[in-house]
């Protein structure tokens, strides 16, 4: 055992459960690939004033929950907590909207990293897959993305996940909205921290999940009640797209995400059988961040979904994933020229695509064999010196039991006519 262990609030991904994750990831992505976004991959840290712009100097991921750290050069840099604003600040640092193919569709994948108390489903260190279309406003635009999101959980199996629904507003209308709510929460017996928040952006608080915070907020003003007649529009557009699609969802009027830069839609993937953590995915519109953080004026939409929180979907439901075994064909040589011949035949496979593996070390075949079973292939590759002074080497099925000779010159041929 090793002196160090993984800091606290993480964990390491080991085989066989990382071919899961690895799977979930693919599915996630599938959908996004075969819609027109492009895969981007952006650095593990930013400028932390890229997040407090874009995320929000009041929310908690900015406030407490960021690794912020100063290098030795004076820089303030922080891990990233979220994936929409170091994509958003990739693709104008790269002019990618200057092109004239808007929307620019990007997807990514990646670990991100917020000082949480740690407890099953809410990690310090998380992976997500992300999409993000950037600079067309469009309710089919927010359509697709909930649509696809909708396909990959789907792909996997999951059933038992609801779509959250709502719109935050824009600029015209949010203002009036924003003041009231304020004058409402001013009236309320909250904390300093909450009350500071009340200042800043007091759709947070209506995020607050305190039951003494929630029971007050009982007659709050709705934000439905001040959506301007262009808003209720949008909305009703995106609604449209989403039952004419078959995707099914609920409207929440209170559902307003944990970051400051969304604007008219968000929407929120839950899962019933994940407890208090039910939250899977979620995104939404975020029209106004590209100028927080020094853009032109880029109207996007993206969500990110967690692959922790999916896989803990999955478990939920009892679905375990048909993963192949990393390897098909096990090769287990008897003597140093059964070793000689069968490492070559060994890479004439891996060449010709075949999931292959050896007995390394020296094994007997007791143990070689053993080897070969617990690895998951289908077939062992046996070679002896009587084999070899033959021609040959023994073909075995590690299901049946079943041992044919095959010419050394044949293996390849053979092994995917038994592998087919």
């Amino acid at each position: 055992m090793s002196t160090f262990q993984a800091p606290k609030g993480t964990y390491d991904l080991l085989p066989p459960d990382s071919a899961t994750y690895l799977a979930v990831r693919e599915a996630i992505s599938g959908p996004l690939k075969n819609s027109g976004y492009g895969y981007i991959e952006t650095p593990g840290f930013e400028n932390v004033e890229l997040f407090a712009r874009g995320v929000g100097e009041s929310t908690d991921i900015v406030t407490k929950e960021m690794y912020a750290f100063e290098t030795k050069g004076g820089d303030r840099l922080a891990l990233r907590p979220e994936g929409t604003a170091s994509v958003l600040r990739a693709a104008l640092e790269a002019n990618l909207h200057k092109g004239g193919n808007l929307p620019v569709k990007l997807w990514y994948s990646g670990s991100y990293y917020r000082y949480e108390r740690p407890q099953k489903g809410r990690y310090r260190h998380f992976s997500q897959v992300g999409a993000e279309a950037i600079g067309t406003e469009d309710p089919a635009l927010d359509a697709e993305l909930i649509i696809l999101a909708d396909q990959a959980y789907r792909s996997l199996g999951l059933r038992n996940f609801r779509i959250l629904l709502n719109s935050l507003g824009d600029k015209e209308c949010r203002p009036v909205y924003r003041a009231a709510l304020q004058d409402f929460l001013r009236g309320l017996d909250l904390d300093d921290d909450t009350r500071r928040r009340v200042d800043i952006n007091p759709l947070r608080v209506l995020d607050d999940k305190r039951e003494y915070v929630q029971k007050q907020l009982a007659g709050a003003p709705m934000l439905r009640d001040y959506l301007c007649e262009a808003c209720k529009a949008y909305h009703e557009q995106v609604r449209e797209l989403l039952t004419a699609a078959q995707v099914a969802f609920e409207d929440d009027e209170k559902l307003v995400r944990g970051l400051d830069y969304y604007t008219r839609t968000t929407f929120e993937f839950v899962h019933d059988g994940l407890g208090s953590q039910s939250a899977v995915g979620g995104g939404g519109r975020y029209d106004g961040l590209s100028e927080m953080i020094g853009g032109p004026a880029l109207p996007s939409v993206g969500w990110a979904l967690g692959v922790d929180r999916t896989v803990l979907a999955l478990e939920a439901e009892g679905i375990a994933l048909d993963i192949p075994a990393a390897t098909s064909v096990y090769a287990v040589p008897l003597g140093d020229e059964a070793r000689r011949v069968l490492f070559g035949a060994v890479t004439a496979l891996r060449r010709a695509g075949v999931a292959t593996d050896f007995a390394y070390g020296g094994k007997g075949l007791k143990n070689a064999m053993k080897s070969a079973n617990r690895s998951g292939a289908r077939l062992a590759l046996v070679a002896g010196e009587r084999d070899l002074a033959e021609g040959v080497v023994q073909l075995k099925d590690l299901t049946s039991g079943e041992q044919t000779p095959v010419a050394l010159d044949a293996v390849v041929d053979e092994v995917r006519r038994a592998l087919a």
